[in-house]
């Protein structure tokens, strides 16, 4: 909810809402009915919300036999009347359906009004129209391998800087509309600094970047920070939301796992531009490839990252089962971009995807050489579970060399193992782990891809189904994961979800064209960041119309630069990244930064490692966010305020949530007080005025130079903190923090800078992306 939202009072609530629901009414009434009716995009999206919970794929749940997302069944004889179709192509006077969501009689009247669910008069007219064109079907737009489409003509044939802008410009021109001009130069630093290193630029990045004006210096720019180190760090963060990595193993015990090294080595394959297929095949079946090596091996802890239970008295196999279901879960959501989770119990009630298809993609998980339950919360022998992987000194200096271990104690890793034999795999009735049904054999749903013979019955053949080029979803889901990251929402808004509830592409042809080059290219991922960046799609400014506001307020359109909160580690690191404190370190342990006392000890079972929060000191206070300790049962506090993923399941998208409790953390976090404190001593070393120091800091913090009017109410409050600064006041504010205090600084000064760095960080614009 937006902050405005809490001043307004309840008439004008009442206002807002009655005024808000003529201009919907007014819209509806002016909603046209297109020429040509799209089933994929006019009709689906109707019976997918209004029909297909009682005529949909689940058989359980289906009335009178129909089935109305088949042709097939929709065109059949109704059970009940054998004379009569629920769809007669053409006829809509003769179609059951049509007069049934027409009927005045609610004893007839489809979807019942008992359901709460009422059709609009638009979504009859659409109906009405698609049956007298004929009633045609199409497979649903995501089960269609896409096909790259030709390049559109645009009228404004100046502004493209590459094929994306092609696409979104002919959008635009549709509806009447023209992009923004490029950003300026520093805001666009800042947005591509942030999206590509998860930092902000240096005062040397800026002074370098605004000082060239060759025709390359953007292209430039983005070459240099594709080559930083950082951006494998940025990239890693959506894929360990993917991947639910944490450092504990979550449930009551919630104990200590030692899973970075998993970590360490998504960033590096990032950094080595390791390809989208190879990535994600060493994931799933590193160590079923021939001659596999222990790179490779440790690859597959991606999905040893679930949570395990320690408990004492638990049922093994239900467990066991509970593991292979959130592989087969994250497999779908991750990977497919389907709720195939939907069908764990029974049929999936709007996806053409069967109960028993679930336990056939199950089978491929199902044969890991686990337990439900291999010990009990303990030591250091417990913080990996069987299969596992150990990695020594000698493997980090010659083969592993990325993982940054820094002692020489055992390091155990969990990864992926199969049995010897394979393990039978059953239809568990209901989802539940001891009913079991008929036995199957591991399998893919057909309506996506039937799986293919050739390909071994095991996780990697299912990596080769996966990379299929016939297989019609892994490279738009991936595409659309990667627009979401520099675009702040997917082409598709439900990242995951491709299926029938799932939102349609607001750029169809777009999305296939992306996925289509994405695979022509070998599945090439920082080509396909750069052409993302350096699109003129990217490059607009963030500033909003009025007019562009009342035509397109989601920005659906694309006609101007996205504008969002920036990840809650990204906040960690920009504040330490501009006051000097970061601690560039990559990989490693993760680290236990500045917490309120108290919270790990209210939720524990009073075991383990976890069981009371110890804070690190030093040079790992100052380590980026993405290295803070998870432990699954407290995630952090500050981060999960900022829409951190508490990373218990895979998870595609994060919230964007706007409550005050964020503003209270910019003000009060032991971490901003302490880079305040810190960068306003620098600022006091430097012979320079009140106003160069307050100016340096803004451009540090907010990466670009103040406005005379904003260096005047900064410099202001620097000169009234300085009057009106107690003594006591200065020494308690400096006293926030471990890192060592300046000698010769003259307390009350450095308070009252302090106060106006603070307050620079506190600013919207300090930690959005614009």
């Amino acid at each position: 909810m937006r902050r405005t939202l809490l001043f307004l009072t309840v008439p004008c609530l009442a206002l807002v809402f009655q005024c808000r629901t003529s201009d919907s009414s007014n819209q509806a009434k002016e909603e046209k009915v297109p020429e040509e009716i799209s089933y994929n995009f006019d009709i689906r999206p109707i019976l997918s919300d209004k029909c297909l919970v009682c005529h949909g794929p689940d058989a359980n749940k289906r009335e009178a036999g129909l089935r109305l997302d088949v042709a097939e069944s929709a065109f059949q004889a109704l059970k009940e009347n054998p004379k009569a179709h629920a769809l007669v192509a053409g006829k809509p006077e003769f179609s059951q359906a049509y007069l049934r969501i027409t009927s005045k009689d609610t004893a007839l009247l489809m979807p019942p009004p008992s359901s709460n669910l009422k059709l609009t008069q638009h979504e009859i007219n659409l109906i009405e129209k698609w049956i007298k064109q004929g009633a045609k079907y199409e497979k649903h737009w995501a089960f269609v391998a896409p096909k790259k489409p030709s390049v559109p003509k645009v009228e404004q044939e100046e502004w493209p800087k590459n094929e994306i802008d092609y696409f979104v410009l002919q959008k635009q021109e549709q509806k009447g509309l023209k992009p923004n001009e490029e950003a300026d130069k520093e805001r666009l630093l800042k947005r591509l600094s942030l999206d590509l290193n998860g930092l902000p630029p240096s005062l040397q990045m800026m002074d370098e970047f605004l000082a060239d004006n060759s025709p390359k210096a953007y292209e430039k720019m983005v070459d240099k920070l594709l080559k930083n180190t950082a951006y494998g760090e940025k990239m890693a963060i959506h894929w360990l939301d993917l991947a639910r990595y944490a450092d504990s193993h979550g449930y009551q015990d919630d104990g200590y796992r030692t899973q970075w090294p998993w970590r360490d080595w998504v960033i590096h394959a990032f950094n080595q531009n390791m390809h989208y297929n190879d990535f994600v095949t060493w994931q799933l079946a590193g160590d079923l490839m021939p001659n596999s090596t222990k790179e490779q091996l440790l690859a597959t802890g991606f999905n040893r990252n679930h949570k395990i239970t320690e408990e004492g008295g638990v049922i093994p196999e239900e467990y066991r089962i509970m593991y292979v279901t959130d592989r087969n879960d994250l497999f779908g959501k991750g990977l497919l971009g389907v709720t195939l989770e939907c069908a764990h119990c029974h049929d999936h009630k709007y996806d053409p995807f069967s109960q028993k298809e679930y336990y056939q993609m199950f089978a491929f998980f199902n044969n890991v050489k686990e337990v439900g339950i291999e010990s009990v919360i303990g030591g250091p022998e417990t913080y990996a579970k069987k299969p596992l992987m150990e990695i020594s000194n000698e493997d980090v200096k010659n083969i592993l060399t990325f993982v940054n271990k820094q002692d020489t104690s055992r390091l155990i890793v969990s990864v992926m193992g199969d049995l010897d034999t394979t393990r039978k795999t059953y239809i568990l009735k209901r989802g539940v782990y001891d009913a079991p049904g008929d036995e199957v054999e591991p399998g893919t749903p057909k309506s996506i891809l039937p799986f293919n013979n050739k390909y071994p019955k095991n996780r990697l053949g299912l990596s080769q189904w996966l990379f299929d080029k016939k297989n019609p979803l892994t490279a738009r889901v991936y595409v659309n994961i990667l627009w979401q990251e520099f675009f702040g929402k997917g082409i598709v808004k439900t990242s995951g979800d491709f299926g029938m509830q799932g939102e349609l592409p607001s750029h169809p042809a777009l999305l296939d064209w992306l996925a289509s080059d994405f695979m022509e290219h070998n599945w090439d991922v920082k080509r396909l960041v750069k052409q993302m960046v350096t699109s003129a799609t990217y490059r607009q400014s963030a500033v909003i119309t009025k007019e562009k506001l009342a035509m397109d307020p989601d920005n659906i359109l694309l006609a101007r630069g996205a504008r969002y909160r920036i990840n809650a580690e990204f906040i960690k690191d920009l504040v330490l990244s501009s006051s000097g404190l970061l601690n560039k370190t990559i990989g490693g342990p993760s680290v236990k930064p500045y917490q309120p006392a108290g919270l790990w000890e209210g939720a524990t079972s009073g075991r383990g490692l976890l069981s009371v929060y110890n804070q690190d000191h030093g040079a790992s206070l100052y380590r980026r966010g993405m290295y803070t300790l998870i432990k699954r049962t407290v995630p952090p506090p500050t981060m999960g305020i900022f829409d951190a993923s508490n990373r218990d399941l895979c998870e595609v998208k994060r919230l964007k949530t706007n409550t005050p409790l964020q503003a209270l953390v910019m003000m009060n976090d032991p971490t901003v007080l302490e880079a305040s404190r810190v960068l306003a001593a620098k600022l006091l070393q430097e012979k320079t005025d009140a106003k160069e120091k307050v100016a340096k800091a803004f451009r540090l913090i907010v990466c670009r130079k103040p406005s005379d009017k904003e260096l005047g109410v900064l410099t202001a409050y620097y000169d009234k903190q300085l009057k009106t600064m107690k003594p006591e006041t200065a020494q308690k504010m400096i006293a926030v923090g471990e890192y060592p205090l300046t000698k010769n600084v003259d307390k009350k000064t450095l308070a009252a800078l302090m106060r106006v760095v603070s307050t620079i960080y506190n600013l919207e614009e300090t930690i959005t992306k614009s």
